[in-house]
């Protein structure tokens, strides 16, 4: 099980758009939580994940996703989910996160 993270653009201010593929899982959690981590010490933004090539998500990187959220909320910033495919977006569905997450297609 792997993950691939890729920083799509550091241009845009409002923004880190962030591209994830592969699996998120319990395997690579604590990867995808460091990573974040590191962005958003640099500065807080809205974040958008494009999840169009993720495969798979557990319960464990969603809470990745989630205690992210909770900690740029305190500067009322967002997470934007871009274009997950039918068995992550179903995921978001089931647990309700649809509704606390931004969802984009």
């Amino acid at each position: 099980m792997s993950i691939n993270i890729n920083l799509k653009n550091d241009e845009d201010i409002n923004f880190w758009e962030i591209g994830v593929s592969g699996e998120l899982d319990v395997s690579t959690a604590d990867e995808f939580k460091e990573y974040l981590h590191k962005l958003i010490d640099k500065e807080i933004r809205n974040i958008r994940l494009n999840l169009e090539t993720l495969d798979y998500i557990d319960s464990t990187g969603l809470g990745v996703i989630i205690g992210i959220l909770k900690r740029i909320k305190v500067e009322d910033k967002e997470i934007y989910i871009k274009s997950p495919k039918d068995n992550v977006k179903k995921i978001f569905s089931i647990t309700g996160l649809d509704k606390i997450f931004k969802m984009e297609g």
